[in-house]
């Protein structure tokens, strides 16, 4: 018969509890069960030493056995979190603050030592974590989740350099995935990201300076208001790419494995300009003549130099 009716309910075993005390935690989520028939289906079943820790669901239509073989399984409530593609480090780091089942162990701007602690060959964390959904059982720690991210992004760009065009300018892996997070931030529409690569990969070629926005209001950072005024273009940060020649010194956001690709197999065409349409693509040019001529059919009234 079952003793689970209505909506699920939710009971956390923690670490020393007797079984007296979890039968006690159970009817405290009033659940019609009777403490001496459970015992006894516990003695039988020889529970006592096989429940496990952690905090379980039990669903509608759980009898007392059924509760007994979920709290012996171990298959505890898991809860989500999302890294969308695109976010910067200090997104994430705000995600993972404000979530109530994580155990948040990390200090703020501690990312030198979380680094360090990762095993990671760099000191910054931006790009360093894989954009995903995640899912966790409760008082999962932030370092141990941002290290299942970080080990993704490990395993995925090493999946995706090991399978890379052939003279890309690249010193390194890293390289790469500073030129995925731009192309990440540059556009939305999928089918655009190899044609986008393509162009920063030519520009690096031909010792052009990229000349991304996306690089310079990570740059701004906070102080970003919503448009980039010519000021913010000549001033001189590592991240402006208008100033700067080469790539930025580190990632600008996190790239998901489709901007990877991207960089690591940009488009063989001869385009070396780009103008928003305004509606989420772009209009991709050759030569400075048609670029121009781009820009004044659809960028006429906004900043766009590229």
């Amino acid at each position: 018969m079952p003793v689970v009716t209505g909506n699920p309910v939710t009971v956390e075993i923690a670490k020393g509890d007797s079984f007296a005390r979890i039968t006690d935690k159970l009817l405290e989520q009033q659940l019609p069960l009777n403490p001496v028939w459970f015992k006894l289906l516990a003695l039988q079943d020889d529970a006592f030493k096989r429940l496990k820790t952690g905090e379980y669901e039990l669903a509608p239509g759980l009898t007392m056995q059924g509760i007994l073989a979920l709290l012996m399984s171990g298959k505890t409530k898991q809860y989500a979190i999302t890294f969308p593609e695109g976010w910067n480090y200090q997104q994430i780091r705000q995600e993972i603050e404000k979530n109530p089942h994580l155990d948040h162990t990390l200090k703020e701007g501690d990312a030198v030592s979380l680094m360090a602690k990762l095993g990671a060959q760099i000191p910054h964390p931006e790009g360093a974590f894989f954009p995903d959904t995640y899912f966790f059982e409760k008082h999962t720690t932030d370092f141990a989740l941002l290290q299942r991210a970080y080990v993704k992004m490990q395993t995925i760009i090493d999946q995706e350099w090991a399978k890379k065009a052939e003279n890309l300018p690249y010193k390194n892996v890293y390289e790469a995935l500073i030129m995925a997070s731009i192309v990440e931030k540059e556009t939305a529409a999928k089918p655009e990201r190899s044609q986008i690569a393509g162009v920063f990969v030519r520009r690096l070629q031909q010792g052009m300076r990229l000349q991304t926005d996306p690089t310079v209001i990570y740059g701004i950072g906070e102080a970003y208001q919503g448009n980039i005024t010519y000021k913010d273009l000549r001033a001189l940060t590592p991240y402006n790419t208008y100033v700067i020649a080469g790539l930025p010194p580190t990632p600008i956001a996190m790239p998901g494995r489709e901007a990877i690709n991207a960089a690591l197999h940009p488009d063989n065409s001869d385009n070396l300009y780009f103008v928003a349409r305004g509606d989420g693509t772009h209009v991709f040019s050759a030569s400075l003549k048609a670029h121009n001529l781009a820009v004044d059919n659809y960028q006429r009234k906004k900043h766009d130099t590229r």
